[in-house]
């Protein structure tokens, strides 16, 4: 009992003694001028104020330099990104434009300002340089582009675009995350000197507008159609002459007879072009496109200034346009439909005898491709032996 008692008295001297002699002379120390104004605010003032004593001044003046540091520093703003951007399509067309303006708005509010990608008119910056190249150079900061932008020297890309009879928005998807795709797209564009993210999806194409009805494989013979990527290389192999053409041309292509049909996106854009007013014949299913991937092209060195939480904002925009582009498409297309056969337009499937001339020439070309393209074929065989297990499932669900 004696020990306890002799053992309080001491803890009350030293407490004693530490309190006036330490922790008095921190709590009468002066604070920044914005914590002093902030106390100030809620401290109601006292009916008469008195000037500090000498003691009272003497003790603050002596506050230790240690005390300063307790008391967080003013946190500088990390300077704004701002980036320019050129998209391929005009942000007046629905759902291809759309999404890249899209780009725009979502990382300025996911970034709470902190980064702007100012988006661009096609044409606006870019002119007469090849995409890549373009921002590559530095030419522009990025560029969201869909497959008919991929260089033709790198045929690889084109599987990451849209696949001829190949897979639907899920399947492709599956493969992109979790079947290695996007390690492939990451090692493409590293030879490319750019970096490559998938930012935006369109559904299911139309196959395109005829101006007659087609019965039989001899009947694309000759036939001059405004397509392109991989499914125009199939078009040529049946007869067809193909050309490339961007949105604003085709509809006066249509009408001075410079070609014969067109193919260019889903119901909901097509509509938007009047390419019905042209031709009256338009073909299912879309087999050269039965998902689309659009692109985010972004400078390496633009990417490389950015810090990792802004890398993962941006990537969290272009999921979400992914997300964005996926349900949209698919709410939208059925209206369109409707619309159309109203107008008198004949919505027609393609005949069995031509589908299957189509599959086998894309089977054609895909092993042709692959022969002469190392880069082809290592991502051909990927998503080719992705495809065959995810059959299992795909059959499964009756899909």
């Amino acid at each position: 009992m004696r020990n306890a008692v002799i053992g309080i008295v001491v803890g009350l001297v030293v407490g004693v003694v530490l309190g006036v002699s330490i922790i008095g002379p921190r709590l009468n120390a002066s604070l920044p001028e914005t914590a002093a104004q902030t106390v100030a605010e809620l401290t109601p003032e006292p009916a008469t104020s008195k000037e500090p004593s000498p003691a009272s001044t003497a003790e603050i003046s002596a506050l230790p330099a240690a005390a300063e540091s307790l008391l967080a520093p003013a946190i500088t703003p990390d300077p704004i990104v701002r980036w320019r951007m050129e998209s391929a399509f005009a942000s007046a067309l629905p759902q291809l434009g759309a999404q890249a303006k899209r780009i725009e708005t979502e990382i300025w509010r996911v970034s709470a300002g902190g980064m702007e990608i100012a988006f661009n008119e096609p044409g606006t910056l870019i002119q007469g340089k090849d995409t890549v190249s373009a921002v590559k150079d530095g030419t522009v900061d990025a560029a969201f582009v869909a497959p008919e932008s991929w260089p033709a020297t790198v045929p690889a890309l084109q599987l990451f675009g849209a696949v001829p009879f190949g897979p639907r928005a899920e399947e492709y998807l599956a493969w992109l995350y979790f079947g290695g795709g996007e390690k492939l797209l990451n090692g493409l564009a590293e030879g490319l000197g750019v970096r490559i993210v998938v930012c935006g999806l369109v559904s299911p194409e139309g196959a395109g507008w005829y101006r007659r009805p087609l019965t039989t494989v001899e009947d694309l013979k000759g036939l001059r159609v405004r397509m392109t990527g991989l499914g125009a290389r199939v078009m040529n192999r049946l007869g067809a002459k193909t050309v490339a053409l961007n949105e604003g041309e085709i509809f006066h292509a249509l009408e001075t007879g410079a070609i014969d049909a067109a193919e260019y996106s889903m119901p909901a854009i097509d509509v938007q072009l009047g390419l019905h007013r042209m031709a009256r014949n338009y073909y299912f299913p879309g087999w050269h496109q039965p998902a689309t991937l659009l692109a985010l092209i972004v400078n390496n060195d633009r990417w490389a200034d950015l810090k990792p939480v802004q890398r993962s904002q941006l990537r969290a925009v272009c999921g979400d346009n992914v997300r964005h582009g996926l349900a949209e498409g698919e709410a939208s297309q059925y209206r369109a439909l409707l619309n159309l056969t109203k107008e008198g337009v004949t919505v027609r499937r393609w005949p069995r005898e031509i589908l299957g001339k189509l599959s086998k020439a894309w089977d054609e070309v895909a092993r042709d491709t692959a022969k002469q393209d190392k880069d082809f074929a290592k991502v051909w065989k990927s998503l080719d032996r992705f495809r065959k297990d995810y059959a299992v499932w795909r059959d499964a669900g009756g899909r």
